[in-house]
């Protein structure tokens, strides 16, 4: 089902628009307040915009404006929002919270109870039929949600951080349960993790106070991102700069040749990865590759690796060079990186150059 969206929010600063096409997950990511938990209740009709139109596959959802004020009641929107919890109804058995949804469109007792196990079996909790909310796990329970959301056939799937309620040795199950039930399924989900974008997600749309500042296929964002958030979720170092005569400048002067056509004065951006940029005492010289002179921000542990933050760059190093080198914050040092390992693509908006490590 496709969906149209253009909504404003005044007093939350709010100002979204965006397409979603048949059968496409979109997920949607930013920083805390963004505007991620804002769009997901615009759409199931539990907030009113200060302006805009929402359609899907036909059906107004709301219509806001100077002269006009269409909202269409939550039920009749064909919109399922799975929340963060299960929120099942506790009174009643697993089957009966998944029956709800047929039976509160008309569907006959028989039916509805019908559909409701057919999901459980689908999601792999059809032996929980008879047992109340009370007496599931965690992962159970958000299987029967899973189940409850689907039963009640959406045009539109909304799912709002479903996996962060969830121990570490549920949610990849539940994620791979979501994988199969979204395929050629509209949805669009809210998350914090980028594994969810990953897995799950044919388009990702960044929220930043208010606005989009990124959108596109997921492939696309994660290897050519164009925004702060971006990079952090792609695991990239994200370096801005202009095309100049000697290829891509990044705004303290340092430069990687740069063939093709791209006109100069142009914005553009250069992705490395931190496992590619390397560290060391002194300044080298090697043929095609960049030398950064920088001071130690931040060191941080990551498992069998070591993140070090210098000039607006990331690096990944062993325990053993940190201490070899002597790495601390505050301390100087140079990074560098071999031209054959950035990434360099035009973007549009970027207004001083400058580098974001992830």
């Amino acid at each position: 089902m496709s969906l149209t969206f253009a909504a404003t929010l005044a007093e939350r600063g709010f100002d979204v628009a965006f397409e979603l096409a048949p059968g496409e997950t979109l997920a949607v990511l930013g920083p805390n307040g963004a505007g991620k938990s804002t769009l997901l209740t615009l759409l199931a009709g539990l907030l009113a915009p200060s302006t805009g139109r929402a359609e899907l596959d036909g059906t107004v959802l709301f219509d806001v404006g100077a002269d006009r004020r269409t909202l269409t009641e939550p039920r009749h929107r064909g919109v399922s929002l799975l929340a963060q919890e299960a929120l099942l109804f506790p009174h009643l058995s697993a089957l009966e919270n998944v029956a709800f949804g047929p039976r509160s469109r008309g569907v006959d007792r028989a039916a509805a109870r019908a559909t409701a196990l057919s999901w459980l079996d689908r999601v792999g909790a059809g032996d929980l039929a008879g047992r109340r909310p009370g007496q599931l796990s965690g992962g159970q329970a958000q299987r029967v949600a899973v189940a409850r959301a689907l039963a009640a056939d959406p045009s539109l799937l909304l799912l709002d951080e479903p996996l962060s309620a969830l121990d570490v040795t549920v949610a990849p199950a539940i994620r791979t349960l979501l994988r199969d039930v979204l395929a050629d399924r509209s949805a669009i989900i809210v998350t914090h993790d980028p594994l969810d974008a990953f897995l799950l997600a044919d388009r990702v749309l960044i929220l930043d106070g208010g606005r989009v500042v990124e959108s596109g296929a997921t492939a696309a964002v994660l290897t050519r991102p164009v925004t702060a958030f971006g990079a952090h979720l792609a695991g990239l170092n994200l370096v801005t700069g202009r095309r100049t005569p000697d290829g891509f400048t990044a705004g303290d002067g340092w430069t990687v040749p740069l063939a093709g056509t791209a006109p100069e004065g142009s914005s553009l951006a250069l992705a490395v990865r931190p496992g590619r940029v390397t560290v060391s005492r002194s300044a080298t010289t090697a043929p095609g590759a960049v030398c950064i002179a920088a001071e130690v921000d931040d060191v941080e542990h990551r498992g069998d690796l070591v993140r070090l933050h210098a000039g607006g760059l990331a690096a990944d190093v062993a325990p053993s060079d940190v201490v070899a080198l002597g790495i601390v914050p505050g301390g100087r040092l140079f990074l560098g990186f071999r031209h054959e390992d950035a990434s360099i693509y035009p973007v549009q908006g970027v207004r001083e150059p400058g580098a974001v490590g992830r």
